[in-house]
């Protein structure tokens, strides 16, 4: 498993975190590190998921909004707590990161298998999917490069013709 999916399973654990215990998310950080972090995460992954977990909280109520209008019938609060926290991750990373939004849906998907349900992950892509469609009409992604694994070597331009 590459370090950046590694470093959302981590985020995903603290917001999982600061929605059941209702802390602080500064509190939440420190104790996820302290006591439950990964140990053998390098220190730019630890970063990115600290990042994506603070900022994911922090931009709560934006996250939420765009969520709320792709997820008919649906209230956050009625949605699985793991369900809601891989989608506001991903809805960050489409907002704020520079990540291509199909690695984002892509990457949610995979972390739902992993940690939910078949059918909430048929759910989580209906509802990504969605948002993705209005983004990409509203502020379309330009000059987006595609996300490439810390551990996965990269070839330079040209050299693969």
């Amino acid at each position: 498993m590459g370090s950046r999916r590694k470093a959302r399973e981590c985020a995903l654990q603290m917001l999982f975190a600061a929605d059941v215990a209702e802390m602080p998310a500064d509190d939440v950080v420190r104790s996820y590190w302290a006591e439950l972090g990964e140990s053998d995460l390098d220190i730019t992954a630890r970063d990115f998921a600290t990042r994506l977990a603070l900022q994911t909280l922090s931009n709560l109520e934006l996250l939420d909004e765009r969520i709320r209008s792709r997820a008919e019938h649906w209230r956050i609060s009625r949605m699985a707590v793991v369900d809601r926290n891989i989608l506001r991750l991903a809805v960050y990373e489409f907002l704020y990161e520079p990540t291509p939004r199909t690695v984002a849906i892509n990457e949610a998907l995979e972390i739902a298998r992993r940690f939910s349900t078949y059918e909430a992950t048929q759910f989580i892509n209906g509802i990504l999917d969605a948002i993705k469609r209005d983004l990409d009409e509203q502020q379309p992604q330009k000059n987006v490069q595609p996300e490439v694994e810390d551990n996965e070597p990269s070839t330079p331009a040209g050299e693969d013709e």
